[in-house]
């Protein structure tokens, strides 16, 4: 009897942290590391008119407080405004002038997350 009563609870338990890590991965949870309410975002707007786009490929992105990470670091860019979307796990890049993809990379790597391709 007492084994029934420990497999139930450990059962219970074992529901909680599936439901939860689904949540999370699907980027609804509370943040991989920690507080369920990140900050709101800045959108930013570009001083000249938009004279391209460019799509990244990011890895590694799993919650919104990553995609605010990310589209931070790229919004620091000077002439750059981005579009971060964890679900397609990318971000649309616009520029108001000639950035370099390399600079976008290592915007996007010095965040913590992985460039997987860009177009």
């Amino acid at each position: 009897m007492v084994d029934a009563v420990i497999l139930l609870l450990v059962l219970i338990v074992m529901i909680f942290a599936v439901k939860g890590s689904i949540r999370h991965f699907r980027g609804e949870g509370p943040c991989c590391v920690g507080g369920s309410t990140p900050a709101a975002e800045v959108n930013k707007k570009l001083d000249r008119p938009v004279i391209g786009e460019t799509v990244i490929r990011i890895g590694g992105m799993h919650c919104e407080h990553c995609r605010q990470n990310v589209a931070g670091a790229l919004n620091r860019i000077d002439g750059v405004s981005a579009k971060v979307d964890i679900k397609k796990g990318q971000a649309v890049v616009a520029y108001d002038r000639a950035v370099d993809a390399a600079v976008l990379k290592k915007a996007v790597e010095d965040a913590g997350y992985t460039v997987v391709s860009i177009q």
